[in-house]
């Protein structure tokens, strides 16, 4: 059985910063060929993209709004993907769940997800 497991989410004022962590475990769970990534989910809309790191060669994709603010960053020792968020803006008040896709980098289709955890920023 696999799960991902998040914490570090909570309350911050505007311009502050949080950082989320997914830990991964499960027998048949092997990180390394995890391609990871975050998405979040905001009341009454629909989950989107957030950030994503590959499990080949660690590159990363984030979604527009999120650019030069988040960092998405992975351990593969501890089996872990981070996401640094700076600059939080009420905006990004959302659930925030961790992710994994097997095989080719694509999160449209991920095999696992975690349970979420809350992110709220206050203005």
């Amino acid at each position: 059985q696999v799960q991902l497991v998040e914490s570090g989410g909570g309350l911050v004022q505007t311009g502050g910063s949080l950082r989320l962590s997914c830990a991964a475990s499960g027998r048949t769970f092997t990180f390394n060929y995890a391609n990871m990534g975050w998405f979040r989910q905001a009341p009454g809309k629909e989950r989107e993209f957030v950030a994503g790191v590959s499990r080949i060669g660690g590159r990363t994709y984030y979604a527009d709004a999120v650019k030069g603010r988040f960092t998405i960053s992975r351990d593969n020792a501890k089996n872990t993907v981070y996401l640094q968020m700076n600059s939080l803006k009420p905006e990004d008040t959302a659930i925030y769940y961790c992710a994994a896709k097997f095989g080719d980098y694509d999160l449209t289709s991920v095999n696992y997800w975690g349970q979420g955890t809350q992110v709220t920023v206050s203005s």
